[in-house]
């Protein structure tokens, strides 16, 4: 790489560097390198006021990791009784002693330098104690995405280390969003994915490819390196950006090493190394904690097939006899579960290997499927609100707010107002299982809407005194919902296919909750569907 070459890219990252990321906050560090000799934790807590982790860190790392168990393939390819009772199994464990620790990062032959402080300590101890059940889960996904890394990382000479990024950055999550804007494995924020040459649209977000994403993140690192040619300090540049990074170059005298300019990085970044330290003791040290990884019930075995025209997932979902929040997961790229596909801008499609074959032989049928219901006219027009699908589209609509009661979930709240719960989590930027009460919550309704009157209209009655129709909103719990009326009324029967469960098949009929479908069918065990069962599906108004 010529030096001109690394001008050019040094300003150019110093443009993008004002996008950076804070996604992790609040936490410090203390300097000591353990190939330099050990130092007591006494000598360095000495030379740093600031030096344990802030507690709010738990949170956010949480946050990540409850958004890896929230996913779709989470939720269906790992048993649901295992799934709880490793979730459950979050809860403290004895330390070791820290010269344990210490030792065991040593010979790990490192070619990153894996310090060893009480900062690190305390993420290890988050990951092997605190978060044990989410961890194990983690561990699973990463038999299918480390292999990726480690190609990419092998292909730019980058130390395989880095190949742990992303558990700090995403929890291996392809989909999850930042409140900053970062997106994806690796969260890329807007700019810089942009001049990696991730592309970014209406209908495609790159970031969210975890095959190109991938490739533009062991690139940046490696363009990273050349500038400053300290893996500590290309870290803490991923993390807040090479502007800030050469701001505390600045005030630090001119000094490059990152135990130099520790305390003038920004906050959020002083943690970044001691968590990325730890995710490496971890992943390293797991069956030492007796920590393993669960396996899913099921393995995606994917191949990939190219489309030159537009196609809609709900084509392919029904043709091919596929959930679309499968296909969704396949193809977190694609916004709005669209692929704006043309003779000459082809894009690649991900399937289970085992329908590559059918998809071929029905192609003519899966892109001429309701072909004038999707794309009119061979457009793309984004559908009024289809169930289950977010519409982000505001334009011309009046914004409104609502409060979080107890009781409340993204579904119920999301049906009083015609929308679905996508949409609602999309516009609020949160996740379903993350509501709390009093929270505000953004809505948007047609002008000529009248919101009460639908709340009105969707307050359930009941004999209970306590609980009458009026103009205030009602919110009941899950709970509370009896089968009694679809077992007196109406019902559809569902065909029951490969990859269901109470959840996704209630996903897919407006105002039908799980719990539901469960108490009219008489279920007594969630996981014991089968392929090609019967389910009562209850009609509402």
């Amino acid at each position: 790489m010529n030096s001109f070459f690394l001008v050019i890219l040094t300003f150019t990252l110093l443009m993008c560097s004002f996008e950076s990321k804070a996604q992790i906050s609040n936490i410090q560090s203390q300097p000591s390198l353990i190939d330099n000799g050990i130092k007591s934790l006494d000598t360095l807590n000495s030379n740093f006021v600031d030096s344990f982790p802030d507690d709010n860190l738990d949170m956010i790392l949480s946050d990540k990791l409850d958004s890896m168990v929230n996913t779709w393939y989470v939720q269906n390819a790992f048993a649901v009784d295992s799934l709880e009772n490793f979730i459950s199994s979050d809860t403290l464990q004895n330390e070791l002693p820290d010269s344990v620790y210490i030792s065991r990062l040593q010979n790990l032959d490192s070619f990153i330098p894996m310090p060893f402080n009480e900062s690190v300590k305390k993420f290890i101890n988050f990951y092997v104690n605190k978060r044990r059940g989410r961890v194990s889960i983690m561990m699973g996904l990463s038999n299918y995405y480390f292999p990726l890394f480690e190609e990419a990382l092998a292909r730019y000479d980058l130390p395989s280390e880095l190949r742990y990024l992303p558990i700090i950055e995403s929890a291996l999550n392809p989909q999850i969003r930042s409140r900053a804007g970062a997106s994806g494995l690796w969260q890329f924020m807007h700019g810089t994915a942009k001049m990696y040459g991730l592309e970014i649209n209406s209908y495609i977000d790159e970031r969210n490819d975890p095959v190109k994403s991938t490739d533009a993140a062991a690139r940046y690192l490696r363009d990273l390196y050349a500038i400053y040619g300290d893996w500590h300090v290309v870290i803490a540049a991923y993390n807040c950006g090479p502007g800030n990074v050469n701001k505390a170059v600045r005030r630090s005298g001119g000094k490059q090493n990152y135990w130099d300019i520790y305390s003038r990085l920004p906050r959020e970044t002083r943690g970044y190394i001691p968590i990325f330290i730890a995710a490496n003791y971890v992943m390293n040290y797991a069956k030492e904690h007796n920590l393993y990884s669960v396996q899913p019930t099921f393995k995606i075995i994917t191949d990939t097939i190219v489309v030159n025209s537009y196609l809609n997932f709900e084509q392919i979902a029904t043709i091919l006899n596929i959930p679309v929040q499968e296909i969704k997961e396949l193809n977190p790229q694609y916004k709005r579960q669209i692929i704006p596909a043309k003779p000459d801008k082809t894009y690649v499609l991900k399937l289970p290997v085992g329908l590559i074959g059918p998809f071929i032989d029905n192609q003519t049928q899966i892109f001429a499927y309701e072909r004038d219901k999707f794309f009119p006219n061979n457009k793309i027009v984004l559908l009024k609100e289809v169930k289950g699908i977010a519409n982000f589209n505001i334009e011309g609509k009046k914004k409104i707010y609502y409060t979080v009661k107890q009781g409340d979930n993204p579904g119920a709240i999301a049906e009083k107002y015609n929308i679905s719960a996508a949409t609602l989590c999309e516009w609020n930027n949160i996740r379903p299982n993350r509501l709390q009460i009093g929270q505000k919550l953004v809505i948007y309704i047609n002008e000529n809407e009248n919101p009460v009157a639908k709340v009105e209209a969707s307050v359930v009655k009941t004999e209970s005194p306590k609980i009458q129709a009026s103009s205030a909103i009602v919110p009941l719990p899950l709970q509370s919902i009896s089968s009694e009326s679809a077992l007196n009324g109406e019902y559809t029967l569902y065909t029951v296919r490969s990859g269901d469960s109470l959840y996704t098949i209630a996903k897919q009929f407006a105002g039908v909750s799980d719990i539901e479908i469960k108490l009219l069918n008489n279920i007594k065990n969630t996981r014991g569907l089968m392929i090609g069962q019967k389910l009562k599906i209850p009609k509402k108004a």
